[in-house]
């Protein structure tokens, strides 16, 4: 649930972040406003509070070897590129993934909802909001989010554990798009939220 204003007030029971492509071929890439590492740092935080405080914590990756792959004027990959190695979609060692507690989603397109069952996993813990995190704001991010809310799920945006190609591209986002689907806050902020 949501407090009024910029109160924000999480029940962390009904609450699950969703941290999304904290992988070894998307970490390494240029980002900004954050480097890969410094997003990775900031939502193994984010996941160990969420934890402390009882909610679920759900890493998503994508399998970048199997992504769908559709005409673009800009194609993420270059036609012809031969497809990653598996360890490319890999979640990186220190992304703070606690095996057996931690729900573990395989994807293969931005959205973590499609084709995943992440909508029935969140339905059977409970979850009625999600806190976004991870690589890229306006691709694998936003379009969880607009999955998320067309399901009737209350987003959070933590803005300063996600990054993108550039600094203008992750701006936008958290200016003109996020204030319009959920709330947009800070970690500090999401931590501070969290009530049993």
């Amino acid at each position: 649930m949501f407090g009024l204003g910029n109160n924000l007030k999480l029940t962390a029971k009904q609450t699950a972040l969703v941290l999304i492509d904290l992988e070894n071929g998307i970490v390494g890439r240029d980002l900004a406003p954050m480097s890969g590492p410094d997003v990775v740092e900031a939502c193994a935080d984010l996941a160990q509070a969420m934890r402390s405080a009882g909610g679920t914590v759900v890493y998503v990756h994508v399998l970048l070897h199997e992504m769908v792959e559709v005409p673009a004027d800009k194609p993420m990959m270059k036609p012809g590129t031969p497809p990653p190695p598996a360890v490319a979609s890999e979640l990186v060692a220190n992304s703070g993934y606690v095996a057996g507690r931690d729900l573990l989603v395989a994807k293969r397109q931005w959205d973590a909802f499609y084709g995943t069952g992440l909508k029935e996993k969140l339905d059977a813990e409970g979850v009625t909001t999600i806190v976004l995190a991870g690589i890229a704001t306006n691709f694998g991010v936003e379009s969880t989010a607009r999955s998320a809310i067309s399901q009737g799920i209350a987003v959070v945006f933590a803005e300063d554990a996600m990054s993108t190609m550039s600094k203008a591209m992750h701006e936008f986002a958290i200016e003109n798009t996020f204030p319009v689907m959920g709330k947009v806050s800070s970690v500090k902020e999401i931590t501070s939220a969290l009530e049993a």
